[in-house]
C-alpha cells in the first residue's frame, strides 16, 4: 500500500489562485506552495502579490490583473502560463460583496458582483480546461458561501452569485470530470478577511456569529488548509460537483 500522505503531495503541479493578495486566497497560495505546488497568484494589487511571492520563494509568480475583465482573458492566460506553464489547479478565491439592500442595488453593483463572483470562475476555468484535458488531470475549486443557502441582509446580489456557484460547480463537474478534471467548491463560514472586516469589527456581531456555529467560534485562516488541500490533490480523485461547507457547523443548525 502506498503512503496515504502522498495523496496530498502537489509536487509537479501548478496552481493559479485568484484573489491571492489577501484573505483566503493568500492563505490558499501559501498552503498549496507548502504542499509542493508551483503557484501563480493573481489579483489587482501588485505590491501585495509581490510580498506573497517573496514569502513563498522561487516556486511562486504573480500576475496583477482584473480577472473579471473578459476582454483581456487571452492576455491573462498568457501571463499566467509564462512562468510555469498552464496550471492544472485553479482556485477562484476572488470575490466582491457590495452589501447593497435589495431596494438600493445598482446596475453597476449587480453586474460587478455577478461578473467577478460567478462569470469569472466559469470563463477562466474554460480557458485552461484544454490543457487539463491534455494532461488528463485537473482540479478546480470555486468559492461558495454561507449565502449559497442562506439569505443575509444586504446580500441579494452576493447571495445570487454564490447560489449560482453551487449550480455552476455541479455543471462544471458534469462537463469535465470524465476528463480527470474535478470541480468542487468550498463554502467558508465567517473568517477574518478584508471581505468580512466590517463583521469582525462589530464585536457583538462577531460573537453572535460564533454562537451560531456548532463548534462555538468563528473561522481561523488555518481552518481552510486541510479542506483546500484535499480538494486540490489526488486525495479527492472521486469527489466532484460538491460544495464543502467549512463553517464550523453554521449551516448545520
Amino acid at each position: 500500500m502506498a503512503d496515504p500522505l502522498s495523496l496530498f503531495d502537489l509536487s509537479g503541479h501548478t496552481a493559479c489562485i485568484t484573489g491571492a493578495s489577501s484573505g483566503l486566497g493568500r492563505r490558499a497560495a501559501l498552503t498549496l506552495a507548502a504542499a509542493g505546488a508551483r503557484v501563480v497568484a493573481v489579483a489587482r494589487r501588485a505590491e501585495a502579490l509581490e510580498s506573497l511571492c517573496t514569502e513563498i520563494g522561487p516556486n511562486a509568480a504573480y500576475v496583477a490583473a482584473d480577472v473579471a475583465d473578459r476582454d483581456n482573458l487571452d492576455t491573462l492566460m498568457d501571463q499566467v502560463t509564462v512562468s510555469f506553464g498552464a496550471p492544472d489547479i485553479l482556485i477562484h478565491a476572488a470575490g466582491v460583496n457590495t452589501r447593497q439592500a435589495a431596494d438600493d442595488v445598482t446596475h453597476e453593483g449587480w453586474d460587478q458582483t455577478l461578473a467577478l463572483n460567478l462569470s469569472t470562475p466559469f470563463f477562466l476555468s474554460r480557458a485552461f480546461v484544454p490543457a487539463m484535458k491534455e494532461k488528463g488531470w485537473g482540479r478546480i475549486v470555486n468559492f461558495a458561501s454561507l449565502q449559497t443557502t442562506r439569505a443575509f441582509p444586504g446580500g441579494i446580489a452576493y447571495g445570487a452569485s454564490k447560489g449560482g456557484i453551487a449550480q455552476l460547480t455541479r455543471a462544471m463537474a458534469a462537463a469535465w470530470s470524465s476528463h480527470g478534471i474535478t470541480t468542487n467548491a468550498i463554502g467558508p463560514g465567517f473568517f477574518p478577511t478584508e471581505l468580512t472586516q466590517t463583521v469582525f469589527e462589530d464585536e457583538t456581531r462577531a460573537v453572535r456569529n460564533a454562537a451560531q456555529t456548532c463548534i462555538g467560534r468563528n473561522g481561523r485562516l488555518e481552518d481552510i488548509d486541510g479542506p483546500l488541500l484535499f480538494l486540490c490533490s489526488d486525495a479527492s480523485a472521486y469527489v466532484t460537483g460538491q460544495v464543502l461547507m467549512v463553517d464550523g457547523g453554521f449551516t448545520a443548525k
